[in-house]
């Protein structure tokens, strides 16, 4: 099983904050039944630094055991207009074509216009784009058919494992539920922080074994 989005790398953003926490998330993550990891820090202010960010990971690889590691971004929509596009190739997940683009979480109907031009170039650049955590967007929220649009246009959309308990935000288990309900999600990652992160991986897991899809590598 492959979480595709965590904060693992220590001390580059608001996840790990040594490599002892590292350590410890690497381990969580193996009980959970995890047998890869792409790292994705955090692409957007204050955090992102991406010469520490690709040490991080390779002091973190040094010390893995093996354990099979690849870098990746959070890329943050208004970051990503900042950087540029040239920095795509930059920011995709090492090695491939898949792309983690993290939206406003409370934009509404109309910056998904936007959202939408940047989403068709990148997959004119070649790119997946996989959609972090669309249950906690507001306009998704309030109108799943912002979730369909986004799959109709060849996005992969990513819960995050939290839901079970609430979310981040308290409120975000109804809308993912609605998303698997209609068969809209393709990836459950653990967007874990702590150790304790990855036991909701595993419930999520345990809940949603039957949606095998959602847990492929």
């Amino acid at each position: 099983m492959r979480d595709m989005h965590c904060h693992i790398l220590p001390g580059v953003d608001d996840g790990a904050s040594n490599l002892d926490e590292s350590l410890h998330m690497l381990d969580a993550a193996r009980r959970a039944g995890v047998t890869s990891i792409v790292c994705t820090p955090h692409c957007r202010d204050p955090y992102f630094d991406y010469n520490a960010m690709w040490d991080a990971f390779e002091l973190l690889q040094e010390h893995a055991g093996g354990f099979p590691l690849r870098m990746g971004f959070e890329v943050n929509h208004a970051k990503l207009m900042e950087l540029g596009m040239q920095w795509v190739s930059r920011l995709a997940f090492d090695g491939g074509h898949e792309f983690l683009l993290e939206l406003s979480t409370v934009a509404d109907k109309l910056k998904f216009d936007e959202y939408e031009r940047t989403i068709f170039e990148l997959q004119g650049m070649g790119y997946t784009v996989i959609i972090a955590h669309p249950e906690r967007y507001r306009a998704v929220q309030k109108d799943i058919e912002v979730a369909r649009r986004l799959v109709k246009m060849g996005c992969k959309l990513q819960v995050s494992a939290d839901f079970v308990a609430g979310g981040r935000l308290g409120r975000e288990k109804k809308p993912a539920k609605r998303l698997f309900e209609e068969n809209l999600v393709s990836f459950i990652a653990s967007d874990a922080h702590r150790p304790e992160h990855y036991d909701y991986l595993a419930r999520a897991r345990r809940d949603y074994s039957v949606r095998g899809a959602h847990f492929k590598s």
